[in-house]
């Protein structure tokens, strides 16, 4: 009987080790997957990747929230150097000039795909969109993922009530300035216009539209060694009219990047000029019937405005040493699927984030999205002007999230009275400069 047990014992091992054994050689290859978005829009990251799980069974993306962009961008450096970096991070688009100096800490994205024998094709991606993550050759670097631009919102019901036509939003910052006016006046609002990200909106995209560099050097796409050009006597003029609009009431600076965001579908501001991806909050929260535009200009400086560039984010990959082929084969493949027309239009109609391929655009037409969603397909008609210039290509700048900071406090002092535009703007290039410098000196 004893025999028997021991028998019967070594079999119940023998057969635990072996299923031990099968278990392990089905478990999915794991990929670190770091990210940076929060509520609608961390929860749709997560959505999507889930959605890649459940479509095969060789890999596992596992997708963990690191901070804010600079949270995670500071976190995805750290870990590379003590050799544990994630195969894929999520870096907003003013680190890309850093992301890019990184050297050896990436695996730029045309040479994954290259590398993997994944099908690929750069010309798929909105111009853009492609050419922000791009090397100055036209490579691709990263791989385009939550991209939005900048547009205005509108209260329509403000407008009626100011004796406005809500069927006509204000093409120009002479038309803007005088609807922010009679809105006030008329008491339909209490902030006539507002804009979240204003170094983003007000010079990034500003420079972008009316075909005026924010830098030389093409936007530091053409070496490290540019200089900035925010001494532009169109930033001087536009940064007086703020001091001037605000003098009036007509405008009110809401605080420093997406603080002001929720002036808007609070119903405080009638206008806000904002990022693209701010949809989803307002057709959650807002209670007015509202509209959204294309970003306004100096129409006697420029007869039509050019393209605007893009903000958001890309995925970058990145080298760790315990990586294998098969990690990499499995980031590829989740690039593969988010790149196709319906996943990518899902994202974009799940975030209001634009859809990366003009793919992506025909499937969101098609299913009647821009009907549904009046002004959904704006962000992508002003980033598809054609025409683009070394202007509108983006920025290539290192240091550009400190040099956004140097902006703001320059501005602020302008629009508190302690100094003038052309003042500011001056003190802005001397310090940014030496931001500038200071990077070329790290990385050239």
């Amino acid at each position: 009987m004893n025999k028997r047990l021991d028998i019967w014992a070594v079999g119940v091992v023998v057969a635990v080790l072996a299923l031990g054994f099968v278990g392990l050689s089905q478990q999915k290859i794991e990929i670190q997957f770091w990210y940076a978005l929060t509520g609608d829009l961390g929860k749709a990251t997560v959505e999507l990747v889930d959605k890649f799980n459940a479509s095969q069974d060789k890999y596992f993306i596992n997708a963990i929230y690191k901070g804010s962009y600079a949270d995670t961008m500071t976190a995805a450096i750290a870990a590379y150097r003590a050799g544990e970096a994630p195969h894929i991070v999520q870096i907003f688009e003013v680190g890309t000039g850093t992301m890019l100096a990184a050297g050896p800490a990436i695996y730029p994205v045309h040479q994954l795909m290259a590398d993997t024998k994944t099908p690929f094709d750069p010309t798929a991606y909105i111009a853009p969109v492609k050419g922000y993550y791009s090397f100055p050759d036209g490579r691709m670097a990263a791989m385009p993922f939550n991209s939005s631009t900048a547009v205005l919102w509108y209260n329509k019901s403000a407008f009626r009530q100011a004796g406005l036509d809500p069927d006509n939003p204000p093409r120009t910052w002479a038309e803007v300035r005088a609807a922010a006016k009679k809105i006030v006046d008329a008491g339909a609002a209490k902030i006539g216009l507002s804009c979240s990200w204003l170094t983003w909106t007000q010079f990034e995209q500003f420079a972008a539209i009316h075909d005026i560099p924010f830098a030389t050097k093409s936007n530091g796409f053409e070496g490290m060694d540019a200089v900035l050009a925010l001494d532009h006597p169109l930033f001087v003029r536009h940064v007086q009219t703020l001091m001037d609009m605000q003098k009036e009431g007509s405008f009110t600076y809401g605080g420093r990047d997406s603080q002001p965001d929720a002036l808007f579908p609070a119903g405080e501001a009638a206008m806000l000029i904002a990022s693209s991806a701010l949809r989803a909050r307002i057709l959650r929260e807002a209670q007015f019937e509202w509209g959204v535009t294309y970003l306004p200009y100096y129409d006697d400086f420029i007869a039509a405005p050019k393209n605007s560039i893009i903000g958001g984010a890309a995925l970058w990959v990145m080298r760790r040493p315990d990586a294998t082929a098969a990690h990499y084969q499995g980031v590829a493949a989740f690039f593969a699927f988010i790149s196709t027309p319906e996943n990518a239009a899902w994202w974009h109609m799940r975030t209001g984030y634009i859809p990366l391929t003009f793919a992506a655009y025909e499937v969101a037409k098609a299913e009647g999205y821009y009907q549904t969603n009046p002004g959904a397909d704006i962000p992508t008609l002003q980033l598809a002007r054609p025409n683009p210039t070394k202007n509108t290509q983006g920025l290539r700048l290192g240091n550009l999230p400190s040099i956004r900071v140097v902006i703001y406090e320059e501005v602020e002092k302008a629009l508190a009275g302690q100094q003038t535009a052309k003042d500011a703007l001056a003190n802005s290039v001397k310090r940014g400069n030496a931001l500038l410098r200071e990077f070329e000196s790290l990385y050239k």
